[in-house]
């Protein structure tokens, strides 16, 4: 009987103590937030409450695994796996630890800066670099666990180090688009052509970085759609960023009316419309005819907004206004289809009509014989 309690005590005594421990940890973090607001990191370190346990569990487990009493012939593998779990969970801590610190800094800068286009741009960085921090501790987590736990191993590692060049050249050729996205993310982070946030058209689709990888960038449309693309298309192609530069933005609003609209009325109207709306920034507007047709006009309406969110109501509540507008009180101002014919100038040359008395006769000094 002991032989099957001794390993469930060991196993349920180390499991407790790691739950206390995070509980405690948990517990006092809980009290550093609550004293220091201004300071989200405490906060966020809570997070790694959990990877902290696992850590302890398998630690714990490693230490106390003699304690157990267990005799089989699976030893080394039971230990190979909890010394996997541990380097896994230490990772996992790493990161958790990384994100927490970089969500601080984020916050901190965020505070002190009222530019949302430096804002942005520092989270794209801060962003990029826990994605490649992440990815180096997980390479180097998965070489020491392969090399240090499994012997076997180390002879195929010394051998393709003898063969680096070869495997080198094989390799790079390989991983050449993988490798060429990844210093592609590196560059759009750090070159500050795109931020997370930003407005783009891409492939004729609007919408909004939502997220930057080391391989693609992903752009929530204005339907909620993600397109998906490789981070290399934004170093390689153009496309448009309207949030470069700043928010702000002119909306255009074209209307075919037509010749007989009263244009200085509608620029008149176009004024009073903007003042009572609150998406218009007050910067600048103004209202054209751009272009004219044998049986119309162009109108163009332009306004500014402070950002792409207040463009797209703007224009379309002008367009529903004076619209609206048109058909209440000039509505001969709207584009009709001509049915009948137009009317046209007699000749030149032609004759013309002969005059016409009353009785019916000729008319005095035109009839024949008068003296």
């Amino acid at each position: 009987m002991e032989h099957v309690l001794r390993p469930v005590l060991v196993i349920g005594a180390t499991i407790a103590v790691a739950v206390i421990v995070g509980w405690f940890v948990n517990r006092i973090l809980t009290t550093a937030d609550r004293r220091h607001p201004e300071t989200p990191l405490w906060g966020h370190l809570r997070n790694c409450r959990l990877p902290l346990q696992v850590v302890l569990v398998s630690t714990g487990l490693q230490g106390a695994y003699g304690l157990t009493g267990i005799d089989t012939s699976e030893d080394r593998l039971i230990k190979n796996i909890l010394a996997l779990i541990t380097i896994a969970a230490l990772v996992w801590l790493a990161v958790r630890t990384a994100s927490a610190i970089a969500e601080t800094a984020l916050a901190r800068f965020a505070s002190t800066t009222r530019d949302p286009a430096r804002v942005r741009r520092f989270r794209t960085q801060l962003t990029m670099i826990q994605r490649v921090v992440t990815f180096v501790l997980a390479t180097i987590a998965a070489a020491v666990a392969i090399l240090l736990l499994f012997p076997g191993l180390k002879a195929l590692g010394a051998s393709m180090l003898a063969s680096a060049g070869v495997i080198g050249i094989v390799a790079g050729v390989a991983a050449q688009s993988m490798l060429g996205n990844l210093f592609a993310g590196l560059q759009v982070a750090f070159g500050d052509s795109v931020r997370i946030g930003d407005t783009v058209v891409v492939e004729g689709e609007w919408g909004t970085v939502e997220e930057i990888s080391m391989a693609f960038l992903t752009v929530r449309i204005w339907d909620d759609r993600r397109l998906t693309m490789p981070v290399s298309y934004f170093n390689s192609k153009p496309y448009e960023n309207w949030s470069r530069g700043g928010n702000e933005i002119t909306c255009t609003v074209y209307l075919h009316l037509d010749h007989s609209a009263p244009v200085q009325e509608m620029r008149e109207k176009l004024h009073s419309v903007l003042k009572t709306r609150e998406d218009w920034d007050r910067r600048s507007w103004n209202l054209v005819v751009t272009d004219t047709t044998p049986t119309t006009i162009e109108v163009r309406a332009a306004m500014s907004a402070k950002d792409t969110d207040d463009w797209w109501t703007l224009q379309c509540g002008v367009r529903e206004e004076l619209i609206t507008w048109l058909q209440r009180e000039h509505p001969y101002a709207l584009p009709r289809v001509a049915t009948s014919p137009a009317a046209v100038p007699p000749p030149r040359d032609a004759a013309p009509a002969p005059r016409v008395g009353t009785q019916g006769g000729p008319t005095p000094g035109e009839g024949p014989g008068e003296i």
